[in-house]
């Protein structure tokens, strides 16, 4: 038996199953669905609550089906769907280096990934105990490519949803701002009594 694959698929496919569940279940110190959901809206991610369901339920999933070694090649495009997304709406600003907020990590991510596709997820996983084991040069394509679309159509989706209305400016009522201030000058001259 080889381990490095193993290995491999059991380091990154747990990692990516971790930061989905935070995403969804604020699991792991993850901040949970809504949180996740006004910081995808933040981004532009529009609908942020659904962008977070997608995202979530992509890195949860496919990393659980890659550590166990299941539809590798599928799940290889969802995880580099969403690093791609990632690179794009966050970290391309900041250049490569992860020390200034770039995207060397997702880089690398994405590079596994495609790399355990290629290699296959080897002999024990369930891809290769089921016969279904799909591997080799057209299946890393495949996996790219598929992953590049997955972006593409995230962000052209994100993109055509409108952008929420402006919430509206706070009144400037002069009397009610003079009730207001009366009314606690009132309270703190009861409280110096």
């Amino acid at each position: 038996m080889k381990i490095g694959r193993l290995l491999l698929r059991l380091t990154v496919g747990s990692l990516f199953f971790g930061h989905g569940t935070q995403k969804l279940f604020g699991l792991f110190g993850g901040h949970g669905l809504d949180a996740t959901a006004n910081m995808f809206e933040s981004l532009g991610m529009r609908p942020g609550r659904r962008n977070a369901i997608a995202a979530g339920v992509a890195e949860a999933g496919g990393g659980a089906a890659l550590a166990a070694g299941f539809a590798t090649p599928l799940a290889a495009a969802t995880l580099t769907s969403v690093m791609l997304t990632a690179i794009n709406r966050v970290h391309l600003k900041n250049g490569p280096w992860v020390t200034n907020g770039g995207y060397e990590y997702n880089a690398v991510l994405i590079a596994a990934v495609i790399a355990l596709t290629e290699v296959g997820p080897g002999e024990v996983s369930l891809d290769h105990a089921l016969g279904t084991e799909r591997s080799g040069p057209a299946w890393a394509l495949f996996a790219l490519a598929a992953g590049a679309a997955g972006a593409a159509g995230a962000h052209y989706l994100a993109e055509s949803h409108p952008v929420p209305p402006a919430p509206p400016a706070p009144s400037a009522d002069a009397s009610t701002n003079g009730d207001a201030s009366a009314s606690t000058e009132t309270q703190e001259a009861g409280a110096t009594q």
